[in-house]
């Protein structure tokens, strides 16, 4: 059976990327399938199946359909339509599918709103979804409240869970308005290829992009969740990531909501309530951020963290150091690590459990997908274009900027609600005069049999010393240390230097031994990877979604006037990391300290 393993494996594997390829090429743009069509199929075919398990209360396919067309005749009422907009800011609770579903119902596009944001970013965000009405959540109102100085237009803002001064009571209207089926033509003419949300991105370069989301492309997200990870309508997904953003909201949800299935929502993540969450409600799958991965595995032992159904998660970032730890710790059966973003036509999936790899795309599956690398220059930020004027595809081995070509059939980017955002994303004339390619923004590298590793987001990615560093990988390296709970790599300007200096904000379980911290440095990193600071803090500020914050770091820097945080440095003379002064600092600036 040994020799033949590797040959069993490889078909299998074949066999789950043709199931998808199938699922995607099945689904077209004209046709009259929406995502609201999908949740009234198990409607009406498993009414009492339960959909959704929240805080003690479960709501089956009949209560989801109830309250949903309550609020499709609430919009109704409003005189909302096919193509009209509406915002929902609202923390993870069942009202939040209720009230997208029922939208979606009638053709009107949902603008799923980061529940994180705040003042001017929230304003835009709202501005640039073309909204008129905001469904809000009573415990977002001091968000909203900070944003209104900066909108130009103000919506009408319905609330529910709650009374809102200034604000419409929502849930007395939607009580008004009648739970019962909706009548078959309410979406006459509504195809797959009409927007569905916006969904934004997380705006941590500049205030947040609203990307256009069709049912189409919603439904071959959820669809292919639903393919690889195999569920069935007996399967329960635990949702703690935020239901605006595509993972939670759309890849975790759909991966059973298309198959009958149920989520357990909860709120917030919770590291310390996580193993009894699954065990209560007997969760069998879990969509991961690397992030959460690592927070669990920095808990103390959990009485119920092997006792637990779970037989497949799926996810994105879960990094080689800390996987095979991960998966035998919390006795997890399968792991599916994947690649994608959420508005973009680059996909890769990791069926077969390779450690580290986000994907494999075989040789024989080279024209079916076309995904490719290709050289990019750090320094420029811009893809390396050969004599002809082409880009310049990356050997194996080789990092490079994933890029996935665009068509109508199985390569479709949509773009964004602003024009100019969309041109920003498309590189042109990549291989063949007119050709056009998705870029991702992430650099990747590729082994010779065909699987993918991620290396960074460019951006990220620094050169010092002449030589690329890569964020992700001295994370990696650092984050295997005894006592170091969490590792945020970012690179900072040195005046008189070229490139710049890498830095670490950290985070530990306990003293840091410097002197043996910097050994183990030695051991597993280039010296021009190695840190020249380091910033020890409390805690790690991330996005909604779990992903390091880099760009109010460096802005910080390293100047122990401003920066309250305890500062070390790599002093060159003796090769070992010392407190950061203020008379010290002068002097690296000043060039007197040459690095």
């Amino acid at each position: 059976m040994g020799f033949f393993e590797p040959v069993a494996r490889e078909f299998r594997v074949l066999g789950s990327m043709r199931r998808l390829l199938k699922r995607a090429g099945s689904l077209k743009p004209n046709s009259p399938k929406t995502l609201a069509d999908i949740i009234e199929h198990w409607v009406a075919t498993r009414p009492d199946n339960v959909a959704i398990w929240f805080e003690d209360k479960s709501y089956t396919y009949r209560d989801y359909d109830t309250h949903a067309n309550r609020y499709a005749r609430w919009a109704q009422s409003l005189g909302l339509k096919r193509g009209d907009a509406v915002a929902l800011l609202m923390e993870n609770r069942p009202e939040y599918l209720f009230a997208w579903t029922g939208l979606i119902k009638i053709g009107v596009t949902v603008a799923l709103i980061n529940t994180n944001l705040r003042e001017r970013a929230l304003a835009h965000s709202l501005s640039i979804s073309g909204a008129k009405h905001l469904v809000m959540g009573a415990e977002l109102a001091d968000n909203y409240a900070s944003a209104t100085a900066d909108m130009q237009e103000k919506l009408a803002v319905w609330t529910t869970g709650g009374l809102i001064q200034g604000t419409e009571n929502l849930d007395a209207a939607l009580a008004a308005q009648s739970g019962d089926t909706l009548p078959k033509n309410v979406r006459a003419g509504l195809t797959a290829g009409d927007k569905c949300f916006f969904i934004y991105t997380s705006g941590t370069t500049g205030l947040p992009k609203a990307a256009n989301m069709s049912h189409l492309r919603i439904q071959s997200m959820m669809h292919s969740f639903a393919v690889a990870m195999k569920s069935t309508e007996r399967d329960r997904m635990y949702v703690v990531l935020p239901l605006y953003h595509s993972a939670g909201g759309v890849c975790a949800i759909g991966s059973t909501l298309t198959v009958g299935g149920s989520v357990i929502l909860r709120r917030k993540f919770s590291a310390t309530q996580f193993w009894d969450d699954c065990h209560k409600y007997g969760a069998t799958q879990f969509q991961y951020i690397g992030e959460l991965c690592r927070y669990l595995l920095n808990t103390p032992t959990h009485p119920l963290e092997r006792k637990h159904q779970l037989r497949v998660v799926m996810g994105n970032g879960l990094r080689p150091e800390i996987w095979p730890a991960f998966k035998a710790r919390f006795k997890i059966p399968r792991i599916i690590e994947f690649y994608g973003a959420t508005e973009g036509n680059v996909a890769l999936v990791n069926f077969d459990g390779k450690i580290g790899s986000v994907g494999r795309i075989p040789s024989y599956l080279r024209n079916a997908i076309p995904t490719r690398l290709v050289q990019f220059n750090i320094e420029k930020e811009e893809p390396v274009r050969g004599p002809d004027g082409f880009c310049i595809e990356c050997k194996p081995g080789e990092p490079g900027e994933a890029i996935g070509k665009i068509d109508e059939e199985r390569g479709r980017f949509e773009g964004y609600s602003k024009g100019s955002d969309t041109e920003k994303k498309i590189l042109r004339n990549v291989f063949q005069k007119g050709d056009a390619w998705f870029r991702t923004g992430d650099l990747l590298k590729r082994d010779k049999t065909g699987y993918f590793y991620f290396i960074d987001r460019i951006g990220d990615t620094f050169r010092w010393k002449g030589e690329n560093v890569a964020t992700s990988e001295v994370a990696e390296a650092i984050s295997v240390y005894p006592g170091i709970k969490e590792a945020n790599v970012y690179g900072v300007l040195i005046p008189g230097t070229d490139g710049r200096a890498g830095m670490t904000a950290l985070v530990t379980a306990q003293p840091l031994d410097l002197v043996k911290f910097k050994v183990h440095l030695e051991k597993n990193l280039a010296a021009y990877a190695r840190p020249i600071f380091l910033r020890l803090q409390g805690e790690i500020e991330v996005t909604g979604t779990f992903k390091h914050r880099k760009v109010e770091l460096v802005k910080e820097g390293y100047d122990p006037r401003t920066v309250k945080d305890p500062l070390f440095f790599l002093d060159p003379v003796d090769s070992q990391y010392v407190p950061l002064t203020p008379e010290l600092h002068d002097r690296i600036v000043s060039g007197e300290i040459r690095l």
